[in-house]
């Protein structure tokens, strides 16, 4: 504990600033459980989708396979179809951490860039398939990212949460038991010692009357 004055000024700074570190214990208490909440939540919807990804990449897969069986070698189509820049990103807050929302354009689904005399039905599923997996390894990348940061945010959050209720509290309420005891003797010194004056005062009064 720092040497510390034993005032009443003193007191008062310390017993508000016990005062200010309980108040954001409870508040980074707070904020780290709505946090937690909101990480289990996407953790378990990261399963589902993680889940759903695999049979997905599967299904794109095995129709690549068909539509490649009878094309022949299908990534001379591959030059006719453009880069996709649909996707955006934007952020969204959750007790102060931001987390991505990713959104893409479904355009690429409606509008077909090849030739449809060199190709088939096959390729127009494979297209399809694979554009479900673009989508869902976006949502996946959205919700990872989102459960990194906050995963960060609740390491963090923790770690000020037990400064303050490790640290900072037990030293400021030992400081202010240490200057309330001080200024509770000097209060009974001074109590003490105005008695021993009256009592002197008394005497000598006492003492010039009998003269």
């Amino acid at each position: 504990m720092a040497q510390i004055f034993p005032t009443k000024a003193n007191l008062m700074n310390t017993k508000k600033s016990l005062e200010l570190a309980k108040l954001g214990y409870d508040l980074m208490d707070r904020k780290r459980n709505i946090l937690v909440r909101e990480m289990m939540s996407l953790i378990d919807e990261a399963k589902r989708v993680q889940i759903q990804i695999g049979d997905v990449y599967a299904d794109a897969y095995a129709a690549l396979k068909t539509a490649m069986l009878n094309l022949g070698d299908c990534s001379r189509f591959a030059g006719a179809i453009p880069v996709d820049d649909s996707v955006s990103v934007d952020y969204r807050s959750v007790m102060g951490v931001e987390v991505p929302i990713v959104t893409i354009g479904d355009s690429e689904t409606n509008v077909r860039n090849f030739g449809f005399l060199a190709t088939n039905s096959d390729f127009d599923e494979a297209c399809l398939r694979f554009s479900e997996v673009k989508k869902l390894t976006v949502q996946l990348a959205q919700i990872e990212s989102s459960v990194y940061r906050l995963a960060d945010a609740v390491k963090k959050t923790q770690k000020r949460s037990n400064a303050l209720n490790h640290i900072m509290i037990p030293r400021l309420s030992a400081t202010v038991k240490f200057i309330t005891e001080a200024l509770d003797e000097k209060e009974r010194e001074d109590f003490s010692r105005l008695k021993v004056t009256k009592r002197t005062k008394e005497r000598r009064q006492q003492s010039q009357e009998e003269l």
